[in-house]
């Protein structure tokens, strides 16, 4: 017999209990997880599959449940989550505490209550009539720019039978999501040479050179801010740009030697961020060269750290439709400002939606949570794909 939704959502509560516990920031590793999943999975006689990063430090984890069939659903949700580092927290980030209708612990809703869901439908799954299976898609380091997905993606589309849809399960308030923007992220670090600050014409100061490639993309986002189409079901509508880091400089009176700094640009569906950045880019090229000028030594490197493709609202979206019909959803077309993995499903070829427990409101904050009414939705959800996978 089916588990009913309210056994589902107990069950799921359980198992956040557990994921939470594990400390899977994105600077360590999630190794421990995915091998407490594997032994959770493999007590129900599913098999799994990691897919590591390059050293095997961290993994993504695969697992499909039903017949080796086209036509199945792909559940996906990331493992990592961001710090707590000096967050003012009522409760230990790493113990689930229940507390007027909410759970709260580090990534209870972004994003380890979906993935207690998930698991907490596999045993139904498992013993359930599937005419169609479910494919469970866990990825690492999606808080650090998406990137343990894109390898998990390629191994789903080269070697599952083809999935008709993925639900990545990031905080909608179990609502459907059709588009989100992308980002790209870059570290840009400026050296040049140390010399007293009363004798500039010996030296190369960092931080002055970085303070021009700095006025460039404030002047950038001000101008994409101007530029946002009105129309655009986005808040912020248009393309945003921030620095959220600058080092350089060891004291006041020294020119300094090194400047680091990182900027993100979040980029609507249409929007080439390349393009948009294209004279940033020349700018650095020109700097680069009078840096080295002065100081052979020095220079303006510019290196990419993430690049995540934005998600595109899909006509008639096959995905969306199924994620509307199973969450009881008829509300308004939707769309999210953060970047998730669906740009990347997306990307090869996938028909994806986003759909998932919790707020993105509460999503990296102090006491984070998911509220229990929400675990109880997505329970609902799951009750209703494993009856739906059970219809020929």
């Amino acid at each position: 017999m089916v588990s009913s939704p309210e056994a589902l959502s107990a069950r799921a509560v359980d198992i956040l209990a557990r994921l939470v516990s594990f400390d899977t920031t994105s600077r360590g590793s999630n190794l421990a997880l995915i091998e407490w999943v594997e032994v959770y999975l493999s007590d129900l006689g599913v098999a799994s599959r990691r897919v590591p990063n390059a050293d095997g430090t961290k993994s993504n984890l695969m697992a499909s449940i039903g017949p080796a069939v086209e036509g199945g659903v792909v559940l996906s949700g990331h493992t990592d989550v961001v710090p707590v580092d000096g967050q003012p927290w009522s409760s230990d980030p790493w113990t689930l505490t229940e507390r007027d209708g909410r759970l709260y612990g580090r990534g209870t809703c972004d994003m380890k209550g979906f993935l207690a869901l998930a698991l907490a439908a596999a045993p139904d799954l498992v013993a359930g009539d599937l005419k169609r299976p479910v494919h469970l898609a866990f990825s690492y380091d999606e808080e650090v720019g998406c990137l343990g997905a894109p390898d998990m993606i390629d191994v789903i589309a080269r070697d599952l039978p083809r999935p008709a849809l993925i639900v990545v399960g990031e905080p909608t308030d179990m609502v459907a999501v059709q588009a989100h923007k992308g980002i790209a992220s870059y570290w840009v670090t400026v050296t040049g040479r140390e010399a007293h600050s009363s004798l500039t014409h010996l030296g190369v100061s960092a931080n002055m050179v970085a303070v021009k490639l700095m006025s460039h993309l404030v002047e950038l986002s001000e101008r994409l801010e101007r530029q946002a189409d009105p129309a655009s079901p986005f808040m912020p509508k248009g393309a945003t740009l921030t620095i959220g880091q600058v080092n350089g400089g060891t004291a006041v009176n020294i020119l300094a030697r090194q400047c680091l700094f990182v900027f993100d640009l979040r980029t609507p569906p249409g929007l080439d961020p390349q393009a948009i950045l294209a004279d940033f880019f020349a700018l650095a090229d020109r700097l680069d060269a009078e840096v080295r000028a002065k100081a052979p030594e020095g220079g303006v490197k510019v290196e990419v750290r993430s690049l995540t493709p934005s998600f595109a609202p899909e006509p008639n979206g096959v995905a969306e439709a199924f994620a509307r019909r199973m969450a009881g959803d008829n509300g308004p077309a939707r769309v999210a400002p953060y970047a998730a993995e669906a740009g990347q499903f997306q990307g090869a070829g996938f028909s994806t939606v986003i759909c998932g427990p919790g707020s993105i409101d509460q999503a990296h904050q102090p006491d984070e949570y998911v509220e229990i009414a929400q675990m109880e939705r997505g329970a609902q959800f799951m009750r209703r794909l494993i009856d739906d996978l059970a219809i020929a």
